[in-house]
């Protein structure tokens, strides 16, 4: 990971950076992330496929990918997958501009060098700006740790049931399908 100087960023700013992979603002300092490897992406790209699937199905929201970014305060954070209710969307056309705003759902897929504890800075902020539900996908122990806005944490594997809860009703898949 490369760190770009500190400084005030601009929307503007930050969407003119060249990079491919994500990049992500935390405390003024840009953080410039190095693509998923294929286990990552696919089990990403996956999971996104069937939330996306039955969130249009259902007219809920909206389903965004991982190079979307959201920036309801200073810092800008760009989850794996992400979801927003259609009530917290502006009607018609969504804008070509960040989020500003918390999505209601916040999605990360470790890479192979990472662990749950390595997000706990990440899913801090997440819960401090209103997301309401974070799902930690760990390809490593084939596990789903279930983060829930109080902080509350579960984590689920093999035959457990992954749900939307009340965040995406209805939806649900059991744990070693994500990592077929």
């Amino acid at each position: 990971m490369t760190v770009v100087t500190k400084k005030v960023w601009t929307d503007e700013e930050l969407m003119q950076i060249k990079h491919e992979g994500k990049v992500e603002l935390v405390d003024g300092e840009v953080k410039l992330l190095t693509p998923a490897g294929l286990e990552q992406g696919a089990i990403s790209m996956d999971l996104a496929t069937r939330l996306n699937n039955y969130v249009r199905r259902h007219k809920l929201g909206r389903v965004f990918d991982a190079q979307t970014g959201f920036r309801p305060y200073e810092n800008l954070r760009a989850p794996d997958i992400s979801f927003v209710s259609k009530e917290r969307l502006p009607e018609g056309r969504l804008p070509k501009g960040f989020g500003h705003f918390a999505p209601d759902l916040a999605v990360e897929v470790l890479g192979p060098n990472e662990t749950v504890s390595d997000y706990d800075e990440k899913v801090a902020e997440y819960l401090s700006w209103g997301v309401r539900l974070i799902w930690l996908v760990d390809p490593n122990t084939e596990t789903v740790t279930v983060v829930r806005a109080n902080g509350e944490r579960e984590v689920l594997k093999g035959k457990d049931v992954l749900t939307g809860e009340d965040v995406v009703p209805g939806f649900k898949i059991k744990v070693k399908k994500i990592f077929e």
